[in-house]
């Protein structure tokens, strides 16, 4: 099984990690940001959580993501895969991608880390 390591940030605080993959969440999938009820959560929050896993095409994008990381396992290196997960803030989307992404890589079998680089920032303001 694969090392890997997953950094979720926001591409509004620095500029994206170096990655093998990253998901850039900030134009396909709705930003809980805009809820006056969620803009000062994050998304180790259960409220953020819900929202974000139930957003269409969130749970496809773990799987594929998942498969994806299937296949830079099998092949020849035996570097840490590291996955970058972005959202504008890093502190909803990203999160919730990062966290969810390990549990599944995790069930499967792989040693996985988790770093959330930007979820102690300030709240962006647009």
């Amino acid at each position: 099984m694969a090392t890997i390591q997953i950094i979720s940030f926001g591409y509004l605080h620095a500029t994206a990690p170096e990655a093998d993959l990253t998901l850039d969440l900030r134009r396909a999938f709705k930003d809980p940001h805009v809820n006056p009820r969620l803009k000062k959560l994050t998304g180790r929050d259960k409220l953020v959580q819900r929202t974000v896993l139930h957003t269409t095409g969130i749970r496809q994008l773990l799987r594929a993501t998942t498969k994806q990381v299937r296949a830079y396992a099998a092949g020849p290196g035996n570097a840490p895969i590291v996955i970058g997960s972005g959202c504008a803030g890093g502190r909803h989307r990203s999160v919730v991608v990062a966290d969810q992404l390990a549990r599944r890589l995790r069930r499967r079998g792989h040693t996985v880390t988790v770093h959330h680089r930007d979820i102690k920032q300030p709240v962006v303001h647009r």
